[in-house]
């Protein structure tokens, strides 16, 4: 079984930086696809970065440009640094990785099957 846990939520100001950190642990022989959702309150949960096979990645239109998914395989941490961040980015931030590689397209919560507790992301204008 593969255990995802984040950390590095928190609060900062509207064009300030974080980086959040997803760290993978337990019995599993590839990465797979791994990705990063949010949801805020009263949203629906959505996709905003993807890593699959050979590093290709993929971000939804509201992140392109300002967040960065990377993963480190020797550490076995999934990270997502956001910068130029809005007020629009604050919710809750999750890491979910998929049981296969995935092509690199839409990121659909349906396609993960293990997910994190989630880290909360505050900003203020």
């Amino acid at each position: 079984q593969v255990q995802l846990v984040e950390s590095g939520g928190g609060s900062a100001q509207a064009g300030g930086s974080l980086r959040l950190s997803c760290v993978v642990s337990g019995e599993f022989r590839y990465w797979y696809s791994m990705a990063w959702f949010r949801q805020a309150p009263g949203k629906e949960r959505e996709g905003i970065a993807a890593i699959h096979q050979f590093r290709a990645t993929t971000y939804s239109d509201s992140v392109k440009g300002r967040f960065t998914i990377s993963k480190d395989t020797d550490k076995n941490i999934l990270y997502l640094q956001m910068d130029s961040l809005k007020p629009e980015d604050a919710a809750m931030y999750y890491c979910a990785r998929a049981s296969r590689w995935l092509r690199v397209g839409s990121i659909e919560a349906i396609d993960y099957s293990t997910w994190g507790q989630g880290t909360q992301v505050t900003v203020s204008s």
